[in-house]
């Protein structure tokens, strides 16, 4: 079995609850979160503070409709540099990091790509735009291959908690 990385704090059923009830619906108020997880007002606000001191809990976002605010493309890009230096690295990073189309970008191993970037865009007009004057256009990308969702089958920001022991 694989070792895991100790978290920075205790966990315990209750912390658990807290994060499970939060990542379905992070609008939750404290009273509403201590009602669902069993405890008084106040040990739970104590528990999610201490949670997001950790750096556990990371911060809360409102989830959007991609279709109904004209974002319907959806690509997974792999992408392939000419050195696999840190400073090549590096430098692709902080330009990927500062476009907003792009939703994740992941350094990667076990294909023929260096990265992997989700990229979300109103259509194939603006990706083309995108893929050639943006992603392209970055110094050291040697390659790309484009893949286009056809439809979202599991999109979900919630991590497990069961491994949590």
């Amino acid at each position: 079995m694989p070792k895991r990385e100790k978290t920075l704090i205790r966990l315990d059923k209750i912390d658990r609850h807290i994060l499970e009830a939060l990542q379905k619906n992070g609008e939750l108020t404290n009273q509403e979160l201590a009602d669902k997880v069993g405890l008084s007002p106040s040990p739970c606000l104590r528990r999610v503070r201490a949670m997001e001191e950790a750096g556990i809990i990371l911060g809360r976002v409102t989830i959007l409709d991609h279709k109904k605010l004209g974002l319907s493309l959806t690509a997974i890009i792999l992408i392939g540099m000419d050195r696999h230096t840190p400073e090549r690295f590096a430098a692709f990073e902080k330009q990927v990091a500062d476009y907003p189309e792009v939703q994740e970008c992941y350094l990667i191993t076990g294909q023929d790509a260096d990265y992997m970037l989700k990229v979300v865009v109103p259509d194939m007009d603006h990706y083309h735009e995108f893929l050639l004057n943006r992603i392209t256009r970055i110094q050291g990308v040697s390659g790309v291959h484009s893949s286009f969702v056809l439809r979202r089958v599991l999109d979900s920001t919630a991590l497990p908690l069961g491994y949590l022991s």
